[in-house]
């Protein structure tokens, strides 16, 4: 479908108005894409030892894996603007992230698309459309919808939080539990990191998204890699926070674990303070400590994010923390690329791409 122009009918009615980058338009509209198409990035080659026989042809003597890649996803709009977007997803998850919503309206891979960017979709290594790992792993049934449900903030199982943004009937609910991914293989961090690099160096300068567990990947690829422009992070988690040498702060205990903050060589961390970065946090995340998993870790996570924030800017860096319901924005989960105003977050994120030239 390269190099040719692709009408696709998309269901929603919602009036997109008042974004910086988008004119007012229907998202029932056909959507114009220029080009799209997918890719492999990265990777490694693992040969068997032996001979190839063409009788014992399933025998892997003599062949080679192919694995460890990330797999990509992109599409291009006419005129696109000059920084794509790179869309990373969250543990346990996949590039689905930021597709349709659990209850079928559009995603941000879409309007983002609308607004002009080129996207690029990225399932992690060892998960997803990229699952061949390279090392063995151990597949089961994860028996964890409880758990997700708080540490999503949805609410506290089975009741959703009041005035929740996420679309919480039964059919929705569902389908947010069917976008989870298992590890084909250990989950490793620099098998990631190499992954998002090769991505970079394939398609050039970009701006980094992501989620959750991969909070931590966007840092780190962002060291290796100068081709990221800025890093868009929403609510980072699992000890996702990086710190210059002597600067670490004390871990901090939450009803989830302990989160331990990663230190790293001064003059890596100094280029994290050259790029703007911003990091979101939704609602329903506790004050004080609190025995409710989901509300306890992001009170430490937004912490960190502070801390990394404070120590990033004294060493002249560029890093906002918005916690949402200081904008007047409730009931956000730790999904807002699917709450039902995922709009106006979109729309926020537009606001600042404007505001920082990246748009």
């Amino acid at each position: 479908m390269r190099k040719k122009i692709l009408f696709l009918s998309l269901l929603g009615s919602t009036i997109l108005t008042g974004s910086p980058d988008c004119k007012a338009q229907n998202l029932s509209e056909p959507l114009i894409i220029r080009e799209q198409g997918s890719f492999a990035a990265g990777g490694t080659i693992v040969p068997a030892t032996g001979e190839y026989d063409p009788v014992n042809f399933r025998n892997p003597g003599g062949q080679n894996a192919y694995t460890d890649h990330a797999y990509v996803f992109y599409q291009l709009p006419p005129d696109a603007k000059r920084l794509p977007l790179i869309f990373l997803h969250g543990g346990g998850q996949s590039g689905k992230t930021w597709e349709s919503t659990p209850d079928g309206r559009e995603g941000f891979q879409t309007i983002f698309l609308r607004k002009g960017y080129g996207v690029y979709l990225v399932d992690q290594p060892r998960r997803g459309r990229a699952g061949a790992a390279s090392f063995p792993g151990e597949i089961t049934p994860l028996h964890t919808e409880i758990m997700l449900f708080s540490l999503f903030r949805i609410g506290q199982w089975p009741k959703l939080f009041p005035g929740v943004q996420f679309p919480g009937d039964e059919e929705s609910l569902h389908q947010m539990f069917r976008q989870g991914t298992p590890d084909t293989g250990p989950y490793d961090d620099t098998v990631t990191i190499e992954a998002m690099s090769a991505l970079f160096d394939k398609i050039g300068p970009g701006i980094l998204i992501t989620h959750s567990r991969d909070g931590y990947p966007d840092w780190l690829t962002t060291i290796k890699n100068d081709r990221v422009r800025a890093i868009v992070s929403y609510e980072p988690g699992g000890s996702a926070f990086v710190f210059s040498e002597g600067e670490v702060p004390e871990p901090i205990q939450t009803s989830y674990g302990l989160l331990t903050p990663k230190e790293v060589p001064s003059a890596d961390f100094k280029k994290l303070t050259e790029i703007p970065i911003i990091i979101y946090y939704g609602d329903n995340i506790a004050e004080q400590p609190t025995p409710h998993i989901g509300q306890d870790q992001w009170r430490g996570e937004m912490q960190l994010a502070k801390k990394f924030a404070a120590v990033a800017n004294r060493y002249g860096g560029d890093v906002t923390v918005v916690h949402l319901p200081e904008l007047g924005i409730y009931g956000n989960t730790h999904f807002p690329m699917s709450d039902l105003n995922n709009i106006e977050i979109a729309d926020l994120l537009s606001a600042w791409l404007e505001e920082k030239e990246l748009n």
